[in-house]
């Protein structure tokens, strides 16, 4: 079982390093935050780091819906369009990778699952 992210810059055709990321579970109350990441030199994170008791790594990503909020002020700046993307997804198989790619531009952003 396995999570990972990309952000690629379409406008300027490389990766997107250093964006902020967050993963969120839902809970009965809202979403609860479970872990977070930063992109490397390639715009991937394959690597979470933990927030309190609520992820684990050898179990995660267990059935249910995450969130993915990604920090795109901290990449495009303060005067981005899009200061943040959030994307929203349901992890259906517990044994499955799971690749959720963002594709950003100073005014547009597609997602979609990767492999």
């Amino acid at each position: 079982m396995s999570l990972s992210t990309h952000v690629l810059d379409t406008a300027a055709g490389t990766p997107a390093e250093d964006v902020p990321v967050r993963l969120s579970r839902r809970a009965a109350h809202g979403f609860v935050p479970v872990a977070e990441g930063r992109t490397d030199g390639d715009g991937r994170i394959r690597e979470w780091t933990p927030l309190g008791r609520e992820w684990d790594p050898a179990l995660d990503p267990r059935p249910g819906t995450y969130r993915l909020v990604f920090d795109t002020a901290a990449y495009l700046g303060e005067d981005a369009f899009f200061p943040e993307v959030s994307v929203v997804f349901a992890v259906r198989e517990p044994g499955g990778h799971y690749h959720v790619p963002l594709l950003l531009s100073p005014f547009a952003y597609s997602t979609y699952r990767g492999s």
